[in-house]
């Protein structure tokens, strides 16, 4: 049996007396698109941000590619082929779509951003930002300022600054959020054709987006993983029905 790409065991992060995320353990094979789907509290985006390394934990490990990085930081993550993107938009407004994107590819180079003034004059970060943004859909709109997009296309901006980093494996917290039900259907499109060359741990909160690209779904509930499996093994299981998803419209 193939080696997972990530590899967490007992995963734990309190404030205090609270417990967010409870003895978290997940193998994420590479190549899937695997959710993670609870409750509002539930301890999912506390989970994403240990992963990505923005947040220590108390305790467990966390292994990806047979390597433990359990106290690595962003960088190293960053390096190492893991890229976060965020539940709300970190896009610099005032730059221009590309500029935002050659920017993640600047720094994915190693050049300091005291040079990001000249990076949309530089034609080697230009192309390469130019690739990304034709994989997200968003090459017409390469010349606009982040900050005029629609809502829908500011995310597929973000998806964009994280893939210049070239990763293998994708953290994405909930990409679909504020999105209208046209732009859902586009972003969904780009995310099943994004997961054919990548691994991916998404959250998120459409279940119809969740069921509709997930190769396995994990539910969190109290900080702790209720159930692992397949969307119609999940779907079915009467705790995660009981727990959160009779909570969901059309799920009750």
């Amino acid at each position: 049996m193939a080696e997972p790409l990530l590899s967490v065991r007992g995963l734990c992060k309190s404030y205090g007396a609270l417990q967010v995320t409870n003895g978290i353990s997940l193998d994420i094979m590479a190549g899937e698109l695997h959710a993670i789907i609870g409750p509002n509290g539930a301890g999912k985006t506390t989970l994403i941000q240990q992963l990505a390394g923005s947040l220590g934990s108390d305790s467990g490990s966390v292994f990806y590619a047979g390597q433990d990085i359990t106290g690595a930081p962003t960088e190293q993550r960053v390096k190492l082929g893991i890229a976060r993107s965020f539940q709300i938009t970190s896009i610099l407004s005032g730059f221009s779509v590309l500029e935002n994107v050659a920017l993640a590819v600047q720094a994915r180079s190693g050049s300091s951003f005291r040079f990001a003034g000249r990076a949309d004059r530089e034609a080697a970060l230009n192309g390469q930002a130019m690739e990304v943004l034709s994989a997200v859909g968003l090459t017409e709109r390469a010349l606009r300022l982040a900050g005029t997009l629609a809502h829908g296309e500011k995310r597929q901006l973000e998806l964009a600054i994280a893939l210049a980093t070239r990763p293998a494996l994708l953290l994405l917290d909930e990409p679909l959020a504020g999105a209208s039900h046209e732009e859902c259907a586009a972003l969904i499109v780009m995310l099943r054709a994004l997961k054919r060359r990548h691994t991916i741990i998404l959250i998120e909160h459409d279940m119809e987006a969740v069921f509709a690209l997930a190769d396995r779904i994990s539910v969190l509930v109290y900080g702790a993983v209720l159930v692992t499996g397949d969307p119609e093994a999940v779907r079915a299981d009467a705790r995660v029905r009981e727990a959160y998803l009779g909570q969901e419209q059309g799920y009750g």
